[in-house]
């Protein structure tokens, strides 16, 4: 059976300066799965600092909340 969307991809927090500090206590090179990624950023959206967000990282974020989240990031 043919899927629209591709298998879940996985992420190098290194490469997402504001991803890099949420995920301050784990290895930064290690590679983590979409859902963990969406996970950590919507848990601790707080500590985002959205004025520092790459253009790069924006994307992400859109592409793992339209895919995890439904469309939306629940945030406090």
């Amino acid at each position: 059976m043919a899927h629209d969307i591709a298998p879940p991809a996985l992420i190098v927090p290194a490469e997402y300066p504001e991803l890099r500090l949420l995920a301050w206590n784990r290895d930064p090179a290690r590679p983590l799965p979409e859902a963990e990624v969406f996970a950590l950023y919507e848990a601790n959206w707080r500590h985002v600092d959205q004025d520092r967000l790459t253009p790069r990282e924006r994307a992400l974020i859109d592409r793992l909340t339209r895919r995890w989240g439904a469309g939306r990031m629940l945030v406090r």
